[in-house]
């Protein structure tokens, strides 16, 4: 039996992984902070099964004690701070969390678990507004706000230690991905939300900003898969984790207020603050890599997920 360490085990992505790694029979131990308990409800129906252990990215003792103490197969870093506007009001703490947290996690390894398998969940914005449209792994990094500098910070640090102390220390350059377990502070999920409470009578209106705004946004639980594939390589590596694909705002909202029978233009309008300006270029990932090395597929597409987003609330408000 493998053993797992998870930090940001509540989290979207962290707890697709649990359910992942468990399926495979690892022994999964989660890291989770005395502070609060974000996402708890995200783990609620496996947590009989998991290893709740108290540490924090900021607490470099708390790692160590955990890494001498479970040896542990793989350790996937999914914890810190995720929201962009976020760091800008906190960039020391940003810059500790994201950055100096993954260094804690790598020296842990280095000096007590030297075996011990490592994934880093490096964001796509370390690129920023870069030259290519189409992103790939060897695209210029040009970091635009704290939250990306730190992300940096880790992604360059993994590349350190693997080349300096041979660990095995992998990135995924992650791109948006989504799915009902999405925090409503991201726009996919605030639409989601927002249609079904229109349709049950509890909303009027949606406010939005830019429905012509672009992303490249994929489904958590495949990105999950991948991440997984890439510690079980000969060679550690990193990758671009995305679709290729680019979709509106105005295709989510047309696809989740679709599904419920309503027409999105009675229902949404523009809000100022939440406006931002197209941009020159539309940045998307080119996965052609983890697809061809990690024989890496994704299984669910654009519309099917924001469709189960939407029947996700749509079973959550009714509960309520």
């Amino acid at each position: 039996m493998k053993t797992a360490l998870i930090t940001g085990i509540t989290g979207q992505d962290g707890s697709y992984l649990s359910e992942f790694l468990l399926e495979r029979d690892y022994q999964v131990v989660g890291m989770v902070s005395g502070k609060n308990d974000i996402g708890g409800q995200n783990i609620t129906h496996i947590k009989d099964k998991l290893i709740l252990e108290e540490g924090d990215l900021l607490d470099k003792a708390s790692i160590e004690n955990l890494i001498r103490k479970y040896q542990f197969d793989e350790v996937y870093n999914l914890g810190g701070i995720s929201f962009v506007p976020v760091s800008w009001d906190k960039p020391v703490l940003n810059y500790d969390v994201n950055g100096l947290g993954v260094l804690r996690i790598l020296e842990a390894i280095r000096d007590f678990s030297p075996q011990t398998r490592f994934f880093q969940a490096t964001s796509a914005r370390i690129f920023g507004q870069s030259d290519e449209e189409k992103q790939s792994e060897k695209t210029a990094y040009n970091p635009p706000d704290p939250y990306s500098v730190a992300k940096l910070c880790a992604h360059l640090s993994c590349q350190l230690f693997r080349q300096h102390f041979d660990t095995f220390a992998c990135s995924g350059i992650l791109y948006n991905h989504e799915s009902p377990r999405r925090g409503s502070e991201f726009v996919t999920r605030k639409i989601t939300q927002g249609a079904v409470k229109i349709k049950l009578g509890l909303e009027k209106q949606l406010a939005l900003g830019n429905l012509e705004a672009k992303q490249d946004w994929g489904y958590a639980l495949d990105y999950v898969q991948a991440m997984w594939l890439m510690l079980q390589q000969d060679k550690a590596d990193d990758y671009i984790l995305a679709t290729g694909e680019l979709h509106t705002v105005k295709d989510i909202v047309t696809i989740a207020f679709g599904k419920l029978g309503l027409n999105w233009e009675e229902f949404v309008t523009m809000a100022p603050e939440f406006y931002r300006e197209t941009p020159k270029k539309n940045y998307y990932g080119n996965p052609e890599k983890a697809e061809k090395t990690l024989g890496w597929k994704r299984s669910l597409n654009f519309q099917k997920m924001i469709e189960m987003m939407v029947d996700y609330d749509m079973q959550l408000l009714n509960k309520q």
